[in-house]
């Protein structure tokens, strides 16, 4: 098999450059995903998610390894492994991040990609519900949904709480400025998942020069004197090649990309030579970087009715389900994390540091990470939560053997930066004082997690290492840059000393973004598929 273009992974990075490379109609191009379809029940309904964040058959389930910051716990990593990825099974929050994330990425040695470079394409991709105007898109085909009107009530408390403690109110966390308390938006759209497969690719795979197979697991890729020559894939128990007559793109994640590499004998030489795998192009940074933004939760009783009455009983069960079947409404058709921010906790910072959440359901039953969404506890209750924006701990993935089907090894190395632990600390104190604001005691009956009795600053770090959950938006494990010996990929996403081959997808991150990654995913294939097309041309 030839083709013009070959990439690997339909996430949604992937979905998009599958897209937008076979638009025009003058390239032959391959998509090769290691899943199966998306259109599953649970991936379609926005809440399914809690079902297919522990099902095998559209999940990779990776388990990362302890770090010694987190109590040496493991931690269960989710990533899609079907078309759209990861944007099949989380949670739709859209957020693109803060402006100096890609000031900040440009200033690092990688032009064009500051905020005025990038908006263009955050602007392109998306179809905003409020209207098209100086920072959003209203052409898109990433439909973005504004849900506020259907949100729990307890996001308008979460919100007046915010404003109680000096924090302003932010109608749109996407456009001008990104501080402050909100509604999160999401990628639904009429009550249905929007995720990349559904935006770019159920329209595209109709055109005769884009062939889409399944199921097609890369294990390497073919090189010859330092130019990617195609791609060696596992289909249906067969080994199968193909070939790329211009490029190939790894749009495979945070963890398979750098997996990949290796596997080809791209990488740090002592990451292969342990692994029994002959080195063909050194490049240090392969599968180093690893960032991860973690979590934390404070549990609250509520004085009025939460979402765990609605999914908790078998007849709330029943009737949400009816209600979502007939109507594409409830809560089904949402996600839980409905209300939040972007807030800093110290007046030196030039961006903020923590990321709020309010979701109106909790799962104190439920092991540390895992999300239950239909059964939930068996009272009224809701989570104040929040993540970090910007980690300074740093991880890698490494193969650990040479057999490409193995699950690479994922270290994070969780808070072992004291400036995580930091960052945290500060944040769950400003999750407590917001507990105390009028328009959020009005509804608490206690605090359960972690309970009045963790006061203390040492008491409250215990907690954080004992409990603090990934987020899950992994990134840079390929991070773009101008040096080969710290980064994988040029600012053009080449892949330094090699020809033929590019890198799109959330391990190019020079450094993880203020907040949920997918959408600065997409927005990188987009971008992607823009200097490819424009290289292409000029070798027409």
């Amino acid at each position: 098999m030839e083709f013009d273009y070959i990439i690997v992974g339909a996430g949604s990075a992937g979905c998009v450059l599958a897209d937008r490379l076979s638009a025009c109609g003058r390239y032959q191009v391959l998509l090769l995903e290691a899943g199966g379809s998306d259109k599953r029940f649970f991936v379609q309904m926005p809440i399914g998610y809690g079902k297919t964040y522990y099902q095998k058959a559209v999940n990779w389930m990776y388990t990362a390894e302890p770090s010694a910051g987190t109590q040496d716990r493991k931690s269960y990593w989710p990533r899609g492994k079907v078309l759209g990825g990861s944007s099949s099974i989380n949670a739709m929050v859209f957020v693109r991040g803060n402006k100096q994330d890609y000031d900040d990425w440009a200033a690092a040695g990688n032009p064009g990609w500051a905020y005025d470079d990038v908006l263009p394409y955050f602007k392109r991709m998306e179809s905003w519900q409020g209207g098209e105007n100086p920072y959003r898109g209203g052409h898109g085909p990433l439909i973005v949904s504004n849900v506020a009107d259907q949100l729990h009530p307890l996001c308008d408390n979460f919100i007046a709480a915010g404003q109680e403690m000096g924090l302003e109110f932010n109608p749109d966390m996407n456009a001008g400025r990104q501080e402050g308390v909100g509604f999160y938006q999401l990628t639904t759209h009429k009550g249905q998942r929007m995720s990349a497969a559904r935006a770019y690719l159920w329209s595209a795979r109709s055109r005769s020069n884009l062939q889409v197979i399944k199921r097609a697991q890369v294990t390497r890729l073919l090189l010859a004197d330092k130019q990617i020559i195609g791609v060696e894939f596992s289909h249906r128990g067969k080994v199968r090649q193909a070939h790329a007559k211009r490029e190939v793109v790894l749009s495979a994640g945070s963890i398979n990309t750098p997996q990949i590499l290796q596997h080809s004998g791209i990488g740090p030489e002592q990451v292969l030579s342990a692994a029994g795998v002959s080195l063909q192009h050194q490049s240090p940074a392969v599968g180093q970087n690893l960032q991860d933004h973690l979590g934390m939760d404070y549990l609250y009783t509520s004085l009025i009715p939460t979402l765990n009455e609605q999914l908790r009983p078998w007849y709330g069960k029943f009737w949400q389900g009816l209600v979502y079947l007939l109507t594409r409404q409830g809560p089904l058709s949402l996600s839980v994390n409905q209300a939040g921010g972007f807030v800093k906790t110290r007046a030196d910072l030039t961006y903020p540091n923590i990321q709020l959440y309010l979701s109106p359901v909790s799962y104190t039953r439920a092991p540390v990470g895992k999300r239950p969404l239909m059964n939930p506890d068996p009272f009224p209750a809701f989570l104040l939560g929040l993540s970090n924006c910007r980690p300074k701990s740093r991880g890698q993935v490494t193969i650990a053997s040479n057999d490409p089907l193995q699950a690479p090894t994922i270290e994070p190395n969780y808070l072992s930066h004291d400036d995580d632990v930091q960052d945290l600390l500060e944040g769950v104190k400003l999750l407590r004082k917001m507990a105390l604001m009028p328009s959020l005691q009005q509804v608490i009956g206690k605090e359960i997690r972690p309970g009045p009795e963790c006061q203390t600053d040492a008491q409250l770090i215990a907690d954080i290492r004992g409990y603090a959950w990934t987020v899950f938006h992994p990134t840079s494990t390929c991070r773009m840059g101008p040096d080969p010996a710290t980064s994988v990929v040029d600012h053009k996403l080449k892949v330094h000393g090699l020809k033929g081959l590019r890198i799109a997808d959330a391990s190019i991150f020079p450094q993880l973004i203020c907040g949920n990654t997918n959408a600065a995913c997409t927005m990188v294939g987009e971008k992607a598929a823009d200097m490819i097309l424009s290289d292409g041309e000029a070798i027409q």
